[in-house]
């Protein structure tokens, strides 16, 4: 009688030492998960680091950038370390190759932010001044705003730096943002057509621009113009417009900034202003 109790120990050793044996060997065992190298035939899972460069559009404590070389995004990035990057600056992200689908987009996994070299150009600086300037003037067509509206589409930044600089500006000032031009923002709704004056057009002709107005929104556009003339550097005409209706518009006409060698745009000077 006293024989079970033996055999029942010596069984439950041998299954213990057999189980040892095929973990040590990589054995899958029974319940447990299988490595990395199980999952994906005998090849790591972990992520390959990506690196995509950005241009700086704004900094303060949170980088606001936009992507390049055709890349539509905007980004926002808090770097670990402190960093004086200033705007127009390209920086190369590396990051673990996913980017949260947030807007701005996000990077996942950052490991390191670096200043590329060469390529520093900060008109996206430029005209972000200009549309501050712009709000600063008859401050009293901004009120009771809902939307801002941009339009840089004539302009030579690329879709991510006007994205960016569109979204900074309409975060600045709280409002909600829409981006497209007059025409485009007309056929979608946002104005009202009242007639101010006669006689009114045919059936099928355009509403006069005059006639409208936006009544919870406030238009901003730059237009940048050919520039006559040889110059040792690189310069940009250009006008700037705040809408609001037809009788409530202020405008810039005629500004000038020229491009030092470093990339710099060094502010701008206007030629001319007007209101309606």
């Amino acid at each position: 009688m006293k024989k079970w109790p033996l055999l029942l120990a010596v069984y439950f050793s041998i299954c213990l030492l057999v189980a040892c044996a095929a973990a040590g060997n990589g054995a899958p065992v029974p319940g447990g998960a299988p490595s990395n190298e199980e999952q994906s035939g005998g090849e790591s899972t972990q992520p390959a680091a990506v690196t995509t460069v950005c241009r700086v559009i704004s900094n303060d404590g949170s980088l606001l950038l936009a992507g390049m070389d055709g890349d539509p995004n905007i980004y926002t990035l808090t770097p670990e370390d402190d960093t004086n990057l200033a705007a127009g600056a390209l920086v190369e992200v590396t990051y673990d190759g996913t980017v949260l689908e947030s807007w701005p987009a996000q990077f996942s996994g950052v490991t390191a932010v670096n200043t590329a070299r060469g390529g520093f150009d900060d008109r996206c600086a430029l005209y972000l001044q200009v549309l501050e300037d712009l709000w600063e003037v008859d401050s009293g067509l901004n009120g009771d705003v809902t939307y801002i509206g941009v339009d840089l589409s004539r302009t030579s930044l690329s879709d991510s730096e006007r994205a960016a600089v569109a979204w900074a500006f309409a975060g600045r000032h709280g409002g909600e943002l829409v981006t497209g031009t007059f025409d485009e923002l007309a056929e979608q709704g946002y104005f009202t057509a009242s007639p101010i004056s006669t006689p009114a057009p045919e059936e099928g002709e355009p509403i006069p621009r005059a006639w409208y107005q936006w009544e919870d929104g406030i238009l901003f556009s730059i237009t940048e113009k050919e520039m006559e003339g040889v110059y040792s550097l690189t310069p940009v005409t250009f006008d700037a417009e705040k809408w609001r209706s037809g009788l409530g518009a202020y405008f810039f006409f005629d500004c000038t900034s020229v491009q030092t060698a470093g990339g710099h745009w060094d502010g701008y000077t206007i030629g001319g202003e007007a209101i309606s």
